[in-house]
């Protein structure tokens, strides 16, 4: 996959200039982080995942930039970024302000830059700022306990793609084929009959909008190219609301992504039925850059694992990302998504 450079001051879009932008921070260049070691680094394709670098000669930071990438309404985040904001700066001693990058992209040349030292990063482009630009993938986070999670296959059709009658789940929102518990898989019998339907899907660099349901998909014999067409939406809710709408008889998202946009659409989640999941998915987390000192890099992911460890930490948290928790990131989990992306031919 071809990943354009970009400045980031191009990737902050509208909605980011309600925050404040810190590009003072380690003051290393892409070429400092690049070529100084911690930890070690894999690169892609090797047998060993790949764990990322620090610079232990890089002047202490007097500021640091946190990369976010909605995965909702992007003013929205602004707003429910600040708790995060504050918390860091106390803890850390040093001002930590948020920007909102225009997409996953976007974020990993931020982090591999240095403009941006922390990101919050799905799977993939954890492994992916981890291998291109050695960024240490830190931590990942918890929801509900749960490290994983799964996509999930959602219709205005029911009827079609239902073996049995829909059951609401304890958020009083319907579910068939198995799909009430959140774990997946469960419901994949159910693809073949997407052939032909209008699919709602995000970017390629989505694990839970494109990369695990098209790979899905492809197991199932379906083509994404040739055999559906594709309305592509730019997050979760718009997935969600392109099947509410009928834009789209099948979308796709993360696990339950219909909670979005309940308070909206309070019927969304008896119009929109969510029929089936695919394999369980690495949960997102945070990469620090490689610009940063070893010390520096324990210190952010102490502070942020504290702040996730209290009641108003967890409030904050599951306001950005609906994130219960943080703990150390598995790098060998995480690189589970660059095989099922290579699986369909993105790498």
């Amino acid at each position: 996959m071809n990943i354009a450079r970009a400045r980031l001051a191009g990737l902050v879009g509208a909605a980011a200039l309600a925050t404040s932008l810190v590009l003072a921070g380690c003051g290393a260049s892409q070429e400092d982080a690049s070529g100084s070691g911690g930890s070690g680094s894999g690169t892609a394709g090797a047998s060993a995942p790949c764990t990322g670098k620090s610079d232990d000669g890089a002047k202490d930071p007097t500021g640091l930039t946190l990369a976010l990438v909605p995965s909702g309404d992007a003013k929205k985040l602004v707003e429910t970024v600040k708790p995060l904001e504050d918390a860091l700066t106390q803890r850390l001693g040093i001002p930590v302000k948020g920007v909102i990058t225009q997409d996953y992209q976007a974020a990993v040349e931020a982090i591999g830059s240095n403009q941006a030292q922390i990101g919050m990063l799905p799977s993939l482009q954890m492994s992916q700022a981890c291998d291109k630009y050695g960024a240490v993938p830190a931590l990942q986070t918890q929801r509900n306990g749960k490290s994983t999670y799964a996509a999930q296959f959602m219709t205005n059709n029911p009827d079609k793609y239902c073996a049995d009658t829909p059951v609401k789940g304890e958020n009083g929102m319907l579910y068939c084929n198995g799909t009430e518990s959140g774990t997946g898989p469960a419901g994949l019998d159910s693809l073949p009959k997407i052939k032909g339907a209008t699919v709602s899907l995000l970017q390629a660099a989505s694990p839970a909008g494109y990369i695990f349901p098209v790979a899905a998909m492809k197991k199932a014999g379906l083509d994404v190219d040739k055999d559906v067409k594709v309305v592509q939406v730019t997050a979760n809710d718009a997935s969600v609301l392109a099947v509410y709408n009928g834009d789209a008889e099948v979308g796709t998202s993360y696990w339950d992504a219909r909670s979005v946009v309940q308070g909206d659409t309070p019927d969304v989640g008896t119009k929109v039925v969510v029929f089936a999941l695919t394999d369980e998915i690495p949960n997102d987390g945070v990469s620090l850059s490689a610009g940063l000192s070893k010390a520096w890099q324990t210190k952010i992911a102490d502070a942020m694992k504290d702040y996730a460890s209290t009641p108003e930490g967890v409030k904050a948290l599951t306001a950005i990302y609906q994130i219960t928790g943080l703990v150390d990131a598995d790098p060998a989990k995480l690189s589970e998504t660059q095989q099922v992306a290579a699986s369909i031919g993105l790498g």
